[in-house]
C-alpha cells in the first residue's frame, strides 16, 4: 500500500495503488494523519505510481492536506499522472493542493515553509 522514507525534516510516502477510491479515504487518512504526533511532522505524498483516483479520496486528501497545515506542518504532493492531474483539474481540485511535479521540489517547498514558520509568518 504505501513506503515509508523519513528524512530529517520530513516523511517521504509513496503510494503504491494504482487507485485511490472512496472506500480508501479511511485507510489514506489512518497511514497519513499519525505523523502530526510526531517531532517531524511534515509528509511529501509521491503519487507517481496512481492511475485513478475519484472525487471522495480527492476530498479526503485536501482534508489530510489541511489537516497539516493547521497543525503547522506541511504536506505536498508531487509526481501525479497526467490522468489524475487532469481529473484533479477539472474538478477544481488541482489549484487548492500543494502539488510539485518532482520530488526534489517538493523537498524544496517543505524546506521554505519550515524556515517560514520558525520565522514566524503568518502564510501557512
Amino acid at each position: 500500500m504505501v513506503k515509508i522514507d523519513t528524512k530529517e525534516k520530513f516523511h517521504v510516502i509513496t503510494l503504491l495503488d494504482e487507485t485511490i477510491a472512496a472506500n480508501m479515504t479511511a485507510e489514506l487518512a489512518e497511514r497519513l494523519l499519525p505523523y502530526l504526533q510526531n517531532v517531524v511532522k511534515n509528509v511529501v505524498l509521491i503519487m507517481e505510481k496512481v492511475t485513478t483516483i475519484d472525487e471522495p479520496a480527492a476530498d479526503e486528501l485536501l482534508n489530510i492536506q489541511q489537516q497539516y497545515y493547521d497543525n503547522g506542518a506541511s504536506f505536498v504532493i508531487c509526481q501525479l499522472q497526467p490522468d489524475v492531474e487532469k481529473f484533479l483539474l477539472d474538478t477544481d481540485k488541482l489549484e487548492m493542493m500543494n502539488v510539485t511535479p518532482t520530488e526534489s521540489e517538493a523537498w524544496d517547498i517543505v524546506q521554505m515553509e519550515e524556515i517560514e514558520r520558525e520565522l514566524g509568518g503568518d502564510d501557512l
